[in-house]
């Protein structure tokens, strides 16, 4: 069965083991129906593996302080943009080198590395 991408959606937001937004949940799907576009595959729908795969943050410096486990550590990790408004642009290029960012109105999205 093909899914529309709201339908997609809705089923992510319907998985009580995750906290997609909606937003959340249509920028994911849309990114996912994006690759199947460039690699010609299409992708099964499972919830429980999008789950593990990926993760909805309310922005950049959340994802951060989760990842390395406290500010101080964010700190640590990129001194020199502490106090600048590029700390937002060396945790992007920190996560893009590492694995997937997808970007949208109201939060972020990262894929497991």
């Amino acid at each position: 069965m093909t899914l529309s991408t709201n339908h997609a959606a809705d089923l992510l937001t319907q998985d009580k083991n995750a906290n997609w937004s909606h937003r959340g949940a249509k920028a994911l799907v849309e990114y996912l129906e994006q690759l199947e576009d460039e690699t010609g595959e299409e992708m099964e729908f499972d919830t429980v593996a999008i789950r593990c795969d990926f993760a909805e943050w309310q922005d950049l410096m959340e994802f951060a302080v989760e990842y390395f486990g406290s500010l101080e550590a964010v700190a640590d990790k990129f001194p020199r943009y502490v106090f600048t408004e590029e700390i937002n642009d060396a945790i992007r290029e920190f996560i893009q080198d590492h694995g997937t960012l997808i970007e949208f109105d109201g939060g972020v999205i990262v894929s497991s590395f």
